[in-house]
């Protein structure tokens, strides 16, 4: 039996990195901020690792916290799908549509026409939008969770079926019988809920793949029990393997439950890698996108250790006294990581620069550091695949291609050709078109 292989994104707001402070790299252009060839770019540097896919993010609202920071998002995710696309042969592209502002048919198809043109490659990262920032952009106020998730679940439904509303085998073509399709397989939805409706039909025939890819992002009983309904993908923000093992299980199990195969939902955590060929080199490199919030970090880092540290505890280690009155906070899961690498001697300045207070897990040091963290939690059962995030795309990017990619090639762990055209072919998820009729959730 062949090797079970590790799935693989890169994740990005925007195109300059997941820190605020990547645009001050001396490796970045800041222009690249809403540069499309830079984004081509690094969709062809992922490319050529083999990633499955990327993760376009997107929040409807300002994001930028200081004019030192750069906003975390930058163009409309459809229109830099578009041009991803086109620059790309095999890599997919999963974006994020809210299900909350954003009404069935015009996410169905838009995200449908991007299926087509891409050759079968695209997702939809469905979410539930919360902040009322977002909800001010579209005049509206946020309701309650039951409320966002109840809507979202009749939207998923009424793309899907949108989705297939242009039946499989619809498409004629025949010039000489003048019938360019078969209009009695392509007939309305006609499909009315709560909070959404639409008639339909979408005049799209399928793509390569038949339809987008389904995704979610969360780790609340709510998002377990969307996710394990609908889609083909979970990503969640998990610090440590038992954690991600519990998340896993619980996704698979609603899965079930609702008339699906398990292993047919992939699950993502994040991890932020920082490579270099040294520890201390990575460690230099991580540290420079820390120390701007350094004295707002340090204070961060007493609480999940229960110290009274300050800027002025910086530039030495943890005393032998606080060493042993330092607890890992039991409801923060970072907390056991920044206490093991204090005890470890470091600075509380280098401390912080391992990355501690991040909500991903941040492996730094030597492509082989990454590509164990990787494995670790790949054969504990922790992730099906992992969502790269760079905290400067274009050093993180080609680190992780060029170091870390060929040592899990050399493992085992990970393909070294795409297995095919589509998103769902090198995902290996099921085929679906149109809605699947599964019984609803108990």
């Amino acid at each position: 039996m062949p090797q079970k292989q590790i799935h693989l994104a890169v994740g990005t707001g925007n195109i300059l990195g997941a820190s605020p402070y990547a645009w001050l790299d001396p490796g970045v252009d800041p222009t690249d901020y809403t540069d499309i060839h830079a984004v081509m770019r690094y969709a062809q540097t992922a490319e050529r690792g083999n990633f499955d896919f990327i993760f376009l993010g997107d929040f409807l609202a300002q994001t930028q916290r200081s004019e030192a920071h750069s906003p975390n998002q930058t163009l409309e995710p459809t229109v830099v799908a578009t041009a991803i696309a086109l620059a790309t042969q095999r890599i997919g592209v999963v974006n994020t549509v809210s299900a909350t502002f954003k009404e069935p048919y015009n996410i169905a198809r838009v995200l449908k026409s991007l299926d087509v043109i891409s050759g079968g490659r695209i997702g939809w990262n469905a979410v539930t939008t919360s902040s009322p920032q977002a909800a001010a952009n579209f005049g509206r106020t946020i309701e309650d969770r039951d409320t966002r998730y109840a809507r979202a679940n009749e939207v998923i439904q009424l793309v899907q079926a949108l989705w297939g509303s242009w039946q499989e085998d619809a498409w004629i073509g025949d010039q000489d019988a003048r019938r360019f399709s078969d209009l009695s397989k392509i007939a309305p939805v006609n499909l009315q809920g709560d909070y959404v409706a639409s008639r339909g039909p979408l005049e799209i025939p399928p793509s390569k793949q038949g339809q987008p890819v389904m995704a979610h992002a969360g780790a609340s009983p709510y998002s377990h029990a969307l996710a394990g309904r609908y889609a083909d993908i979970l990503f969640s923000e998990v610090f440590t393997i038992d954690e991600a093992r519990r998340q896993r299980e619980a996704v698979r199990s609603v899965a079930e439950s609702a008339g699906r195969n398990p292993d047919g939902i992939k699950f993502f955590p994040g991890v932020m890698p920082t490579v270099a060929t040294t520890h201390v080199q990575a460690l230099t490199r991580r540290g420079t996108l820390v120390e701007p919030d350094i004295v707002q970090q340090v204070h961060h880092l007493g609480r999940l250790l229960g110290l009274p540290l300050g800027p002025g505890d910086l530039d030495g280690p943890l005393s032998t006294d606080q060493l042993s009155i330092a607890r890992a906070h039991p409801g923060d899961p970072r907390s056991a990581k920044a206490l093991e690498v204090a005890r470890e001697g470091w600075t509380v300045r280098e401390v912080l620069h391992h990355a501690v207070i991040d909500y991903h897990p941040s492996p730094i040091g030597s492509p082989e550091v990454v590509a164990d963290h990787i494995q670790e939690w790949f054969e504990a059962s922790a992730a099906d695949g992992f969502l790269v995030i760079p905290g400067v795309l274009a050093e993180g990017l080609n680190s992780f291609v060029d170091g870390v990619i060929p040592i899990l090639q050399q493992r085992g762990l990970f393909r070294t050709e795409y297995e095919g055209e589509t998103l769902r072919e090198n995902l290996d998820v099921d085929r679906q078109y149109g809605l699947h009729r599964r019984p609803r959730p108990r």
